[in-house]
């Protein structure tokens, strides 16, 4: 796909680290101009890496649980590019690890107002841009949490089976316009949300590995490689559909 991207304007949510930097990294790599988006101001190290590469890069720090900031981000991205056509919509938490009825509502709250909400309000601004310019693609990220259940992450696997039914809507009313919505759902990944999961269940840690057949955890860019190439060419028939990067997880 080398230089398929070129002069194509992509958006990635949660670009400070794992996921999200592999995937901005990777779109920058095909020739695509990356605003990497982020609550926290470690995004711009992933916008400065890019730039340093010789890539165009820019980073816009947002909540993506709030509207305003969402909208903000995206006018931002026309304003600075003139055009959007992808959009990697990444942004999450994992919340507190509790039972159903253990979960806070605070905590329920917030892990749908990021996971799920925030990927409506992504959509809810990007859609509108990419129909002005009559085509896009856009990724969501869900999790095979949204496939099949966790004990201990009620929220969590909540609102990642939100994000796939939401992408399934989306790609329906939208697949005659341009605009095709994908979902992926990996497993476990090497991340720092993995590792945050592992450090607070030690019995999660020592089963993580034996949930997977290949035997081992996914890295970052082998779901930045299926994301981008999600938003191709090559992938001109494929919406709303929900893949699995899990290395066999829940093909058991």
């Amino acid at each position: 796909m080398a230089g398929s991207f070129d002069g194509r304007v992509a958006i990635v949510t949660g670009g400070s680290a794992g996921i999200g930097r592999a995937t901005a990294m990777c779109f920058s790599r095909e020739g695509a101009s990356v605003v990497v988006v982020d609550i926290t101001e470690e995004g711009n190290k992933t916008a400065s890496s890019i730039v340093e590469g010789g890539g165009k890069a820019i980073f816009v720090k947002t909540d993506v649980s709030r509207p305003e900031d969402v909208h903000a981000m995206v006018e931002k991205t026309i304003q600075e590019y003139g055009r959007l056509d992808c959009a990697f919509n990444n942004a999450g938490i994992e919340g507190e690890t509790a039972a159903t009825a253990a979960c806070s509502e605070e905590n329920f709250d917030r892990v749908i107002a990021v996971n799920l909400k925030g990927v409506w309000l992504c959509m809810r601004y990007e859609i509108p841009k990419m129909l002005h310019y009559g085509k896009g693609a856009i990724v969501n990220v869900s999790s095979v949490a949204g496939l099949v259940g966790f004990g201990g992450l009620p929220a969590y696997c909540a609102s990642k089976g939100g994000v796939i039914q939401l992408t399934k809507s989306a790609a329906l009313e939208y697949a005659d316009k341009g605009i095709r919505v994908n979902v992926i759902c990996p497993g476990g990944i090497k991340t720092r949300m993995l590792d945050r999961l592992m450090e607070r269940d030690h019995k999660f840690q020592e089963s993580i590995v034996g949930m997977h057949p290949m035997g081992r955890l996914g890295t970052p860019e082998e779901v930045a490689e299926l994301a981008v190439w999600l938003c191709s060419n090559a992938a001109s028939f494929i919406t709303g559909y929900p893949i699995a990067v899990d290395g066999g997880l829940v093909a058991q």
